[in-house]
C-alpha cells in the first residue's frame, strides 16, 4: 500500500482538507480519509483527479509553431498536415508520440484517446506488420505513463464521391472490411483498451457506416462531426441530410458514440445526439486555432449528450486551458457567464472524459477508481487568492507540481519521472522530421 496526503483535495462531493488517499498494488484507491494527520507522500494545494485528453492526433503536435502565419483555413491547414504525415514512419511516430503523451502526463492526463487514421506506409503499402503506426502508439503512451484508448479509425475516400489524394492513401485500408479484418488483429493490454472510430461522413461511404458500429459493438465510436459548414453543405448535397442525420438514419448513434467538435448542428442535430445519450467533444484551443467556430455546449448539455475535452491538434497541451475554454467559448457565444459551473467543468475534463475512452472506472478521487491526482499550486502568480473549488478557473499546467498516474508519480515539478525534460524529447523529435 501507497499513501499520498493532501493538503486540499477535490472529492466527488467537493473539496475537502487533509485527505489520506491509499492506494493498492495495482494502482487502485483502496481507501480515502478527510481530516487526517499528514502521512506518506504530500501533495500540497489543491488536488484534483486525473484528467482525459478524449480526441488526439498525436502527429499533430509537430505542427506547433509551423502553421500558424500564413492565414488561410481548415482546409488549407489540411494541406501542411499531409505534408507532415508523409514524412512519418513508425520509429519516428514512436519518437514523436512519445514526446507528445510525456507533455500530457506532465501537464496532467492521465488517458488519452488517439483517433488514429496514420496507418500504412507511402502510397498506401502496408508495413510488415499491417498495426506497427498503432503498436508505436501504444509503446509511446507506455512509455510516458498515460493510459491509451487506441481509435483505430476507418478512412476510405478523399470525400463525398471523392477519391483519395496520394497523401490520404496512407489512412486507406482499401475497403471497409480489410479495415475491420486489420482492427480485429489489435490486442488490448493493462495500459491500452481499443475502440474505433469513423473519421468523418466525408471520408467514410455511407455504407460502410453501419459495418464501423457492428464492428465496435458497444466500444467507444468516436466521428469528426460538422466541424466545418462546408461538410455539413457537401453532406446535404450528396445525401439531403445532415451528418448526424446521415449517422441516425444508418443506426450508428448510441451512448458508446462520442461526436468530436459538434461544432455547426442544427437543433434537429442537437436533439438526436441528445436522444441517443451520446457524448460530445469539444476541443475549444483547436478549434480557436483553426478557426472552426464555437459549438453549442450549452445546449447539448441541456439535451443530455455529455460534454468531454480533447487537445486535438495540440496547439496547446493544458487541461486547465481546455477546460476553461468551454465556458469562455460559451461567453463569448451567448454574451453570458457561468453557463458551467467549475464542477461541470470539471466532469467534463476527468469523468465523461476517460468514460467516452472506455475507462469508466477513472476520472474521480473514490475507492476504486484509478489513482490518478494531479496537484495544482496554490500560491502562484496565478493562482494566489483562489478558492480550492475554483482553482481550475485560474490555474495553468505550469501550476501542477506532481503528476500521479495509477499510483505511480510521474512527473514532479514539470520534469518527466522516467523520460527526463519534455522539451529536449520534443525538439529531438522534431529535428528528425523537419530536417
Amino acid at each position: 500500500m501507497t499513501n499520498f496526503w493532501c493538503e486540499h483535495a477535490l472529492l466527488p462531493d467537493g473539496v475537502a482538507a487533509g485527505v489520506l488517499i491509499t492506494v493498492d498494488e495495482l494502482g487502485a484507491i483502496a481507501d480515502v480519509r478527510t481530516g487526517a494527520e499528514p502521512e506518506g507522500e504530500r501533495l500540497s494545494g489543491v488536488v484534483l483527479p486525473g484528467f482525459a485528453n478524449a480526441h488526439s492526433h498525436a502527429f499533430h503536435r509537430a505542427l506547433r509553431g509551423r502553421a500558424h502565419a500564413d492565414g488561410g483555413t481548415f482546409w488549407t491547414w489540411r494541406t501542411l498536415m499531409y505534408q507532415l504525415a508523409d514524412r512519418l514512419d513508425p520509429d519516428s511516430y514512436l519518437k514523436l508520440a512519445r514526446a507528445a503523451y510525456a507533455e500530457m502526463a506532465v501537464a496532467g492526463f492521465s488517458a488519452v484517446g488517439e483517433f488514429h487514421y496514420l496507418h500504412h506506409g507511402p502510397g498506401g503499402v502496408s508495413y510488415e506488420d499491417s498495426n506497427a503506426m498503432g503498436e508505436a502508439l501504444r509503446q509511446a503512451a507506455l512509455d510516458a505513463g498515460i493510459r491509451l484508448t487506441l481509435l483505430d479509425t476507418c478512412y476510405l475516400a478523399g470525400g463525398i464521391g471523392v477519391p483519395l489524394s496520394e497523401s490520404q492513401k496512407r489512412f486507406n485500408d482499401g475497403t471497409v472490411d480489410w479495415w475491420a479484418d486489420r482492427v480485429a488483429e489489435l490486442k488490448p493490454d493493462s495500459n491500452t483498451r481499443h475502440g474505433v472510430a469513423i473519421h468523418s461522413v466525408r471520408a467514410v461511404p455511407r455504407y460502410a457506416l453501419s459495418t464501423v458500429a457492428r464492428v465496435a459493438d458497444g466500444r467507444p465510436l468516436h466521428i469528426h462531426l460538422s466541424e466545418q459548414p462546408a461538410e455539413n453543405e457537401q453532406c446535404q448535397a450528396a445525401y439531403g441530410l445532415t451528418p448526424a442525420g446521415v449517422l441516425a438514419e444508418e443506426g450508428v448513434l448510441g451512448e458508446n458514440v462520442t461526436a468530436v467538435h459538434a461544432t455547426h448542428l442544427s437543433t434537429r442535430d442537437i436533439a438526436l445526439l441528445g436522444g441517443a445519450r451520446a457524448t460530445a467533444c469539444f476541443c475549444p484551443t483547436t478549434e480557436a486555432d483553426l478557426a472552426d467556430g464555437i459549438g453549442p455546449a450549452r445546449e447539448l448539455a441541456d439535451a443530455g449528450v455529455r460534454l468531454s475535452l480533447g487537445t486535438d491538434q495540440h496547439a496547446v497541451v493544458d487541461p486547465l486551458l481546455e477546460t476553461r475554454a468551454l465556458e469562455h467559448g460559451e461567453r463569448l457565444r451567448t454574451g453570458k457567464r457561468g453557463r458551467f459551473t467549475p464542477a461541470e467543468l470539471l466532469h467534463a475534463g476527468t469523468v465523461a472524459g476517460h468514460s467516452c475512452l472506455g475507462w469508466p472506472e477513472a476520472g474521480r478521487i473514490a475507492v476504486g477508481a484509478p489513482a490518478d491526482l494531479v496537484a495544482v499550486r496554490t500560491d502562484t502568480a496565478r493562482t494566489a487568492g483562489s478558492l480550492p473549488e475554483q482553482v481550475i478557473m485560474s490555474a495553468t499546467s505550469a501550476d501542477i507540481h506532481t503528476t500521479v498516474t495509477g499510483g505511480r508519480v510521474i512527473s514532479r515539478d514539470g520534469v518527466h519521472e522516467t523520460l527526463g525534460e519534455v522539451g529536449p524529447l520534443l525538439a529531438d523529435a522534431m529535428k528528425e522530421l523537419w530536417q
